[in-house]
């Protein structure tokens, strides 16, 4: 595996430190006033596919799992925006007002091998740029944007290109009270949110040089908001699956230091499209079997008991090492890959992405 502490095209040392410095070191606004709660709103698209400046955090984030022939392939790709409190009354045009992250990888599951890479920029110059009138966004040569019903995605990299077009095959998929979920034991710990789960995609991905003409299934999740995580929180564990016959689960919990949820929740749609919001307390994440980065030395659930009103599912890495390093964009090392769904009769009933963060050092938003 390629050690993926390396930005392609980087900004210099000194730009990125100060980058770094302005955000806290984690990439993320820190604020300097109080956060208020959420109020509910309708979401109205295409509007809110694009960016929410206003808001100190946004991410736009895709999944999936893709094959060619006998081939198959995990793939993630997130584009972060920040918004930097400390620079807002600058008048300079260089002032980093908005910084603009992304991060991509694949897993190659043939080849036991994942593969990632990440940029960095401050909003502005034609190099980076997240619309606020829909899906488009530009960081030097990756780009995410829509097109009607269609996202497409292009991210050359070193090691390896994504070049997907992603086909809604179902409604928005609002989470929480239509589209304003809870994230922990105070109000304002609270975020939009929204997903396009079963998304057919279709399109080319290339590893090492090779490339191959893929298709398969992909979840899109969008996020913005002014305040995420409890003082206490130190990651989250996250799970989006699309299940074979057309349903959508996801589930997540945010972890204490000793490893206690602080907060649940989550969502299932049947492909008939009923829907069900998870409540605080309904999920449940009980580790089954761990995996030790020898990078980081970080020990992560590989393998997970997860409950939930839906049913009681096994979560399990494809493969172990799906580690990624993003300390030279967000500041942050997780553990974020393709996972098999097995279901509480041990069919394996769908596939998605886990997502588990803080474990190699507390996360901060």
């Amino acid at each position: 595996m390629r050690p993926a502490n390396t930005l392609a095209r980087p900004p210099s040392s000194l730009l990125r430190r100060r980058l770094l410095l302005a955000v806290g070191m984690t990439g993320l606004g820190t604020g300097t006033g109080p956060v208020s709660a959420l109020p509910a709103r309708a979401l109205q698209f295409p509007r809110d596919f694009g960016a929410h400046p206003d808001f100190r955090t946004e991410w736009w984030y895709i999944t999936g799992h893709a094959s060619s022939g006998s081939r198959e392939f995990g793939f993630q790709l997130t584009f972060f925006r920040s918004r930097v409190d400390a620079t807002q009354g600058m008048v300079s045009k260089f002032a980093a007002k908005q910084l603009i992250f992304a991060h991509a990888a694949v897993t190659d599951v043939l080849g036991n091998k994942l593969w990632h890479d990440q940029r960095i920029a401050r909003e502005g110059f034609d190099i980076a740029s997240a619309s606020p009138q829909g899906m488009a966004i530009k960081l030097r040569d990756w780009s995410l944007q829509s097109q009607g019903r269609i996202h497409r995605a292009h991210l050359p990299a070193a090691d390896f290109a994504l070049d997907l077009a992603f086909a809604e095959t179902q409604p928005v998929l609002l989470q929480g009270k239509q589209g304003l979920s809870r994230k922990g034991p105070e109000e304002k710990q609270a975020s939009y949110y929204y997903s396009l789960p079963q998304l057919a995609t279709s399109g080319s991905l290339q590893v090492k040089g090779q490339k191959f003409e893929v298709t398969g299934k992909a979840w899109l999740d969008h996020e913005w908001s002014e305040e995420l995580l409890h003082p206490s929180a130190t990651g989250w564990d996250w799970i989006g699956m699309n299940l074979d016959d057309g349903s959508a689960l996801t589930a997540f919990r945010l972890r204490d230091k000793e490893g206690n949820a602080v907060w649940d929740g989550g969502s299932f749609r049947s492909a008939k499209g009923d829907f069900f919001a998870f409540s605080r307390g309904e999920v449940i994440f009980r580790p089954v079997r761990r995996w030790k980065s020898p990078l980081s030395q970080a020990s992560y659930p590989v393998e997970w008991l997860v409950r939930t009103p839906a049913d009681i599912y096994t979560v399990r890495a494809v493969i172990d090492n799906q580690e990624l390093d993003s300390r030279q964009s967000t500041g942050a090392i997780y553990w974020e890959g393709l996972s098999e769904l097995i279901d509480s009769n041990g069919k394996r009933v769908g596939r998605g992405y886990l997502e588990m963060t803080g474990y190699a050092a507390a996360l901060r938003l």
